[in-house]
């Protein structure tokens, strides 16, 4: 969720990635597939697929060494006593979470990923190796976006909204059979993560923030660029493109052919190549950054529901602060665009137990720009589930707790 800071920019912030000429090689592996279009990819405006983002995930996870199963887990067609079809969809299919378990150590503690907007679980492949070490890793993609099913999006409030979210995360667990995990999100992710505690807190061991979106809302704290940038017809312009539900995913749709260029451009700016990724992990992200952006729009239309111009929360977590029931782990990169301060004021008002961590040279992709110190903020948070002395979890060389 790159929609705050410079909104003028975040048409460009969202557009990343190149094909591969092997992606017909990686095809011919893939074990899950639908039905084929007629046309080959360098025919289509949109050099895209649902079988190209399940081939680029592959290759971006080929990186991971650990094993790993990756499934479709069925949720249905609605919760449980619903009058409404999943996701206010008019079809009776049943929807999927794409979802990829690493077990290394069946043990230990389940810990489930969830990524933000404009993402999928795939962002997370830096840091599956270290963490599957500690935990059952799970990262799932959420209901609209990479590998998952992507129903119309029909919602038409913000608590239709959020409920698409929270109610498929639920449906989810429950096919699982899953009883008490460790909950983490990152940004949009954070703030469903953190919704869903709210709603079922006794499935939550520890909720672990990354970088969170909606804590405060436009009246608690607007800066003074935004209000600026507002006045002007540039900012006239956005705020139409934001409340007509207008997503850079749409622009890189339009641009066709060109689009993956465009996007390899972004992400060589953004995550660089040798200080923070080589070469092969630059390109295979770009890749499969481009492909779970370009498919069918679904789930990337919650964003004019759950926040108002400036990604400023229309239901801010700040006022639930007091409700909550799970012990919480915030972490920020030290040059997040995400202000932590929003947590420092949660805090006040909780019941329970809330450390905020911050991690030196990393924005707000802090487990991809400093994976090591974030293994350790997050090892840190979750040292009382671990089995060795949990002063041994101490945090890596910079990273703090304030």
């Amino acid at each position: 969720m790159r929609f705050t800071r410079h909104l003028n920019r975040s048409i460009s912030s969202f557009t990343m990635a190149e094909e591969f000429n092997s992606s017909a090689a990686a095809t011919a592996t893939a074990t899950t597939r639908t039905k084929k279009s007629l046309w080959p990819s360098v025919l289509r405006w949109i050099p895209s697929s649902t079988d190209h983002i399940i081939d680029a995930e592959k290759r971006l996870l080929s990186i991971v060494k650990t094993p790993y199963t990756q499934e479709h887990v069925n949720i249905g067609t609605g919760p449980p006593g619903s009058k409404v079809r999943w996701f206010r969809s008019a079809s009776n299919e049943p929807r999927f979470i794409n979802t990829v378990t690493f077990e290394s150590n069946k043990e230990a503690p389940t810990l489930v990923m969830v990524h933000g907007y404009a993402a999928s679980q795939g962002f997370f492949f830096r840091n599956f190796d270290a963490l599957a070490k500690h935990f059952r890793v799970i990262a799932i993609d959420q209901l609209g976006w990479g590998g998952s099913s992507r129903p119309d999006f029909t919602c038409k409030s913000t608590e239709e909204t959020e409920a698409w979210f929270i109610d498929s995360l639920e449906e989810w667990r429950k096919a699982k059979n899953l009883d008490k995990f460790v909950l983490l999100g990152h940004s949009f992710g954070g703030y469903i993560a953190a919704k869903y505690a709210l709603k079922h807190p006794e499935h939550v061991q520890h909720l672990i923030l990354v970088g969170p979106a909606g804590f405060t809302s436009e009246t608690e704290h607007k800066p003074e660029w935004l209000t600026k940038f507002r006045a002007t017809w540039k900012g006239a312009v956005m705020n139409h493109l934001w409340e007509s539900n207008f997503t850079p995913m749409k622009v890189l749709r339009g641009l066709g052919p060109w689009g993956p260029n465009l996007v390899r451009k972004y992400t060589s700016a953004r995550f660089g190549e040798g200080d923070m990724l080589n070469e092969e992990e630059s390109k295979l992200l770009t890749d499969y950054i481009y492909h779970t952006l370009a498919a069918k729009a679904s789930g990337e239309l919650c964003l004019k529901y759950i926040f108002s111009f400036g990604a400023f929360a229309r239901s801010p977590l700040l006022q639930r602060a007091s409700e909550w029931k799970v012990p919480t782990t915030f972490i920020y990169g030290f040059q997040d665009w995400m202000n932590y301060q929003g947590a420092v004021d949660a805090r006040k008002n909780m019941s329970v137990p809330c450390e905020i961590i911050r991690v030196p040279k990393a924005g707000h992709f802090v487990f991809l720009d400093d994976a090591n110190g974030f293994h350790s903020a997050v090892l840190h948070a979750c040292r009382r589930f671990l089995p060795s002395d949990p002063n041994s979890y101490s945090l890596a060389e910079g990273v703090i707790s304030i």
